[in-house]
């Protein structure tokens, strides 16, 4: 959650620009700990024996499976997956509820399920 959404965050123990700091590197570092873990998922997830012409394939794949959604479920779609936000930063984004995002991304999986099948 933002200092600009929950100002009374700020307790007044430290200066301000010494709290502004904690917190940027606790968002930073948590960042950099779901890269890492995302990594590691699709690591051990994904075969190591995958060929390039066959992931262009695949971007190809996406790219048309995106164009086929309603532009709402495709930007939360690529919120998500590609740009690796969580619910509450796609929902404070779009200006929405958590609980919309679910939605959205729930839809946009239900769409590219009968798209693909």
């Amino acid at each position: 959650m933002s200092f600009i959404e929950n100002p009374k965050q700020f307790a007044g123990r430290s200066a301000i620009t010494t709290w502004l700091y904690s917190a940027t590197t606790h968002l930073c570092l948590n960042k950099i700990r779901n890269r890492k873990n995302r990594l590691r998922l699709v690591d051990t997830h994904v075969s190591k024996n995958d060929t390039a012409p066959a992931r262009a394939e695949q971007l190809a794949e996406v790219r048309a499976l995106l164009a086929r959604l309603p532009e709402d479920l495709a930007e939360v779609v690529i919120y998500y997956y590609l740009d690796e936000m969580t619910h509450d930063e796609i929902a404070e984004v779009i200006g929405c509820s958590r609980r919309q995002v679910g939605y959205l991304l729930e839809r946009a999986q239900n769409l590219i399920q009968e798209a693909v099948a």
